[in-house]
């Protein structure tokens, strides 16, 4: 028979054992401390103020009294040192850091999460709350595949509520893109995460919209006007206008011009309808000055439409207007004299 038992090394009361009480009273104080280890923090020397009852890890260089006893756990009893040696797969609790951990071999090692399990919330250097359930603070979150591809789902409950990606900056959002209130996809942006615009919009059967980018047609109402060489003409009609496309300054009686809203290329189109001429040009005018686009016609040109388009750069807060050359007679209205311009 063995002096001790094999797994906790608990010394066993021999028959006929002087001194019993002392053989039981060591076994006691081994099962005290590693009885639901909880151990203090791992160090290299013994500290000078252990109280009883106090446990740690001995470092793997220790030095003065415990220059010997490596990676030991040691139980302060009686005034005096107890060693033990651990084994693997035993757990300990360490007061130092919160966190329990299991031997593994050889090293203290954060408990493992089960293979398999349920949460209410989990955060990841975060703290996780009732609306998000799921929080992670790092530099980057990675999402790969076991052989094959990958999806990132994201489901809701009714075609009314959202299934989307927020992005944000500083807390308040600034772009969101997914199923933002009913079943189209849409990318929407915010300057201040209150008032939000539909940028971009693709219905279920794949039709594509932009609703915020800049586009108008600019016209005046119906009727035919005389125009002569030096004369300026603006518009009083927008019968599309969208993307923040609006009427200006005043540039002649109550014609005004036409305000670009975001800086980029756009494709400009102009259509005349010539009513007479005896030699014609109607130019762009962009912030009082004469663009390079110009439609030119001769005395032929009566009764007949004429239409060009180009593509021009143009600036936020650009105005434009038209300016006239020769003599001319045209129609105005819905489809005759127009400009229109959309961004690209």
């Amino acid at each position: 028979m063995t002096e001790q038992t094999s797994r906790l090394e608990l010394p066993y009361i021999l028959p006929s054992q002087a001194q019993k009480h002392v053989t039981h009273n060591e076994a006691l104080q081994r099962l005290d401390a590693i009885t639901q280890l909880t151990i203090t923090s791992e160090i290299s020397e013994p500290p000078q103020d252990a109280e009883e009852g106090d446990c740690f890890l001995i470092a793997s260089t220790p030095t003065g009294e415990w220059e010997r006893q490596a990676e030991k756990i040691a139980f302060r009893q009686d005034d005096a040192w107890i060693y033990i040696v651990p084994r693997d797969g035993w757990q300990a609790w360490f007061l130092n850091t919160g966190r329990a951990k299991v031997l593994h071999e050889g090293s203290w090692q954060d408990a493992p999460l089960p293979a398999t399990g349920a949460f209410q919330q989990l955060g990841v250097n975060a703290s996780a709350d009732v609306e998000n359930r799921l929080t992670v603070a790092s530099p980057a979150s990675l999402f790969t595949n076991v052989g094959g591809g990958h999806q990132v789902k994201v489901n809701k409950a009714t075609p009314a509520d959202t299934a989307s990606l927020l992005f944000q900056s500083g807390w308040s959002g600034r772009a969101e893109m997914g199923l933002a209130g009913n079943d189209a996809f849409s990318i929407k942006t915010s300057a201040n995460g209150s008032d939000w615009k539909t940028a971009l919009s693709i219905s279920g059967a794949g039709h594509v919209s932009t609703p915020q980018r800049p586009v108008a047609r600019g016209g005046r109402a119906s009727g035919n006007v005389s125009h002569t060489a030096g004369t300026l003409s603006g518009f009083t009609d927008l019968p599309i206008q969208q993307g923040g496309f609006a009427l200006g300054n005043i540039v002649a009686e109550t014609q005004k011009d036409l305000v670009v809203p975001v800086t980029g290329l756009y494709l400009i189109t102009l259509s005349l309808s010539v009513i007479s001429s005896s030699g014609h040009t109607v130019t762009i005018r962009i912030n009082d000055t004469p663009s390079s686009f110009a439609l030119s016609g001769t005395a032929s040109a009566a009764n007949s439409m004429q239409s060009a388009s180009f593509i021009f750069p143009l600036n936020e807060k650009d105005r434009i207007s038209l300016t006239h050359g020769g003599i001319c007679q045209l129609a105005y209205g819905p489809g005759k004299t127009e400009i229109s311009l959309a961004m690209l």
